[in-house]
């Protein structure tokens, strides 16, 4: 570590930080309300920490949702002084110290209790747009016999979009999700183009439902908040941008994808040895 780390490290450390968290208990509560916690700081402290050490040590009722405490599950996106963020990958000493930090839930989602906030609206539009490859030859699916053959070119058409970790943060930020909670969101319209973009998918026409509709994708104004906050740099605008062109093509000029075939060997198409047969349905039709 440098001296200039050391030096910063040591004028926060130990330092007492006030942190004034959102609170609101349904079955008491009439309404949210602001409770102030002091917390001494310790070396790489993160807002997620001083949450838990919060519960731990002043307040063992304070809610909050948390798993992986590695930037992978999203569980943890809470608004800090304002915007969206992983709490368990923010550091404390990001902000100005002197003044109070805010912790409250993600912003435009109904809150369970204290810092949890309502994600069932969030996962439903998700699954409206059916967030899986779609085949038309449902045989083909079934009774799989090969790969899909996929250059690194057509895999790079929607790579990025695939590292969405469902954390809600774009929504937080979306000011038209502030104001129609029936409009689909930022994440399921990145999320479709994921699919629609992927060359093994045929399911446009079918996602038209969820997308091409009063709440759907023509509700987006291109703030470009979504962008900002995603912590994983997925930039959902650039996804509905480019999704609002395949719809474009899709409905005035009549494109159609011609969908990846199979990947072909010397001797023709071929299941390797080393692919494990799909277990039985566990849905019956």
């Amino acid at each position: 570590m440098s001296d200039k780390n050391t030096k910063v490290n040591q004028d926060y450390v130990g330092k007492e930080v006030e942190f004034r968290v959102l609170r609101y208990d349904p079955d008491k509560d009439i309404a949210p309300y602001i409770q102030s916690f002091k917390l001494k700081l310790e070396h790489g402290m993160t807002v997620l920490d001083a949450l838990m050490r919060i519960k731990e040590t002043q307040d063992p009722s304070l809610s909050y949702r948390k798993s992986c405490r590695m930037g992978i599950c999203g569980s943890c996106a809470m608004m800090v002084n304002g915007f969206p963020k992983l709490t368990c990958q923010t550091q404390v000493s990001e902000y100005d110290l002197d003044k109070t930090i805010d912790v409250r839930p993600l912003a435009n989602y109904p809150i369970l209790r204290d810092l949890v906030p309502d994600l069932r609206n969030f996962m439903r539009m998700h699954e409206g747009i059916k967030p899986y490859i779609i085949r038309r030859d449902n045989e083909e699916l079934d009774k799989f016999i090969g790969e899909f053959a996929q250059s690194p070119e057509e895999l790079e058409r929607y790579l990025q979009f695939t590292y969405c970790i469902k954390c809600g943060a774009c929504l937080a930020a979306c000011p038209t999700n502030a104001t129609d909670e029936n409009f689909t969101g930022p994440q399921a319209l990145a999320a479709a183009y994921r699919y629609v973009a992927d060359s093994r998918d045929e399911g446009l026409e079918e996602r038209l439902v969820a997308l091409d509709e009063p709440n759907g994708i023509w509700r987006c104004h291109y703030a470009g908040a979504c962008s900002e906050a995603c912590p994983k740099g997925v930039d959902p605008s650039l996804g509905i941008q480019l999704l609002k062109r395949e719809i474009f093509n899709h409905r005035l000029l009549g494109k159609k994808k011609r969908p990846a075939p199979f990947a072909e060997t010397p001797e023709g198409v071929e299941r390797r040895e080393d692919i494990p047969q799909a277990p039985e349905k566990t849905v019956r039709e």
